[in-house]
């Protein structure tokens, strides 16, 4: 986002030659209200370039704001501190300026980019699997937006790309509690997160392996009927999988076949398969 590579940091050296003139020399603090606000911008642009903390930069694109608070420099600015502060992983502070640039031009051109900071805010925050996935859910709600509100731009082709692996994410948690939950014979309670990600997340990579792990988990409870049509979906869909292999085998072994039968919820799973109106 920070504008003008070489072009400014050389504009922003000798903004800072200027300051550092005025000063003398010496250590002290430069005195900003001698310089217009381009000047002051750009001395924060220099520093958000040269330097490893955007923090550094934060002070000069505030004090645009606050000295010429209705230039076009300091709508620059804000958007600027945004991006500073998302720098540093300070996402608190990111996502709140962010907001303020949004609040106060909605209809800027920037609004965009500030819109797409205040997402990355939540989704640069999804590190592991096993985290508390509120923000998860934050990131899908803000990447959104940005998709929605800003369709042509360069912003949305990102967060298209971002959301869906935020997705991915969140059948990844419900997979890895269910596995917990099978592997200490919980059956139910390890059908009820397989099932979430059959109805809920079946665009993701992870649907073959649930429809796997609920003809595990049927086949333990006895619930055969269930068992064969997880198998009978598992095969219409992803038959040259390990897992369709793999249930295919274990299904077999008990003199049954993967096959719709009865009534249950994955029974209409299958039907909604043969329609062609899932996945």
């Amino acid at each position: 986002m920070a504008r003008g590579g070489k072009a400014a940091r050389l504009l922003g050296g000798l903004a800072l030659a200027v300051v550092l003139a005025s000063c003398g020399g010496g250590n002290r603090e430069p005195d900003l209200t001698q310089l217009d606000a381009e000047a002051i911008y750009k001395l924060g642009e220099y520093q958000l370039e040269t330097s490893r903390k955007g923090e550094d930069s934060v002070k000069y694109f505030a004090e645009v704001e606050r000295l010429y608070p209705y230039s076009e420099w300091a709508k620059r600015a804000l958007i600027m501190q945004a991006f500073a502060y998302h720098k540093d992983r300070n996402y608190d502070e990111s996502r709140a300026t962010a907001q303020r640039y949004i609040d106060t031009y909605p209809a800027e051109e920037d609004a965009a980019y500030a819109k797409y900071l205040l997402a990355l805010s939540y989704y640069d925050q999804i590190d592991e699997v096993g985290r508390d996935q509120g923000l998860t859910y934050q990131a899908l709600q803000a990447l959104r937006s940005v998709i929605e509100e800003y369709p042509d731009s360069d912003y949305a082709k990102s967060s298209i790309l971002k959301f869906d692996l935020a997705f991915d994410h969140l059948a990844a948690k419900e997979m890895e509690i269910g596995r917990y939950y099978l592997k200490r014979k919980h059956y139910t309670a390890a059908i009820n997160r397989f099932r979430v990600v059959v109805e809920n997340f079946q665009t993701t990579s992870h649907t073959p392996e649930a429809l796997h792990r609920l003809v595990e988990s049927y086949l333990s409870l006895g619930l055969t009927d269930e068992a064969q049509t997880a198998g009978a979906i598992l095969g219409y869909n992803f038959q040259s999988t390990e897992w369709y292999q793999d249930s295919y085998r274990l299904l077999t072994s008990k003199g049954l076949e993967p096959k719709a039968r009865g009534d249950s919820w994955l029974a209409k799973v299958y039907r909604q398969v043969i329609r062609g109106e899932w996945l």
